[in-house]
């Protein structure tokens, strides 16, 4: 199998010395930092994927995200969308605000199932789970 080769420019290479010697990154960032520093001094394909522990396609698209967009283009994952937030700042502290009243007759304190039916019974808070009352008070709090 023939290898394309990968010439760096000389401030990338000092960008990746750095990120591989100092501080703390994420092991993908470090991951790619060495593919490129490997195929710019002309390391098989084969012996790459063996030491980095990485599969071939790994080293494909490292090589071929940074011919397209550069040092950082190659380095960091692009950002994800994730999934939309269901409820809104103020339902949460709508919730935060209920937690922080006085709890219902006959008890001492409100817990989270108690605050799970009382926000239930609120408009635009009816589908709430008893999870998600419970991680909006622990960001809140």
């Amino acid at each position: 199998m023939k290898q394309t080769e990968l010439k760096l420019k000389e401030s990338d290479r000092l960008v990746l010395r750095d990120l591989c010697s100092k501080g703390v990154h994420v092991a993908r960032e470090v991951n790619r930092a060495h593919v490129l520093m490997a195929l710019d001094s002309g390391a098989p394909e084969a012996w790459i994927c063996q030491v980095l522990g990485l599969g071939r396609t790994a080293v494909w698209r490292t090589r071929a995200a940074y011919r397209e967009g550069g040092l950082e283009y190659a380095l960091h994952d692009e950002r994800r969308s994730g999934e939309p937030r269901k409820y809104q700042t103020d339902q949460e502290a709508e919730v935060v605000a209920l937690a922080c009243s006085a709890p219902p007759g006959g008890y001492k304190r409100w817990t989270v199932r108690l605050l799970t039916a009382a926000a239930q019974r609120r408009p635009g808070l009816g589908g709430v789970n008893r999870e998600t009352i419970r991680q909006m008070l622990k960001k809140r709090m």
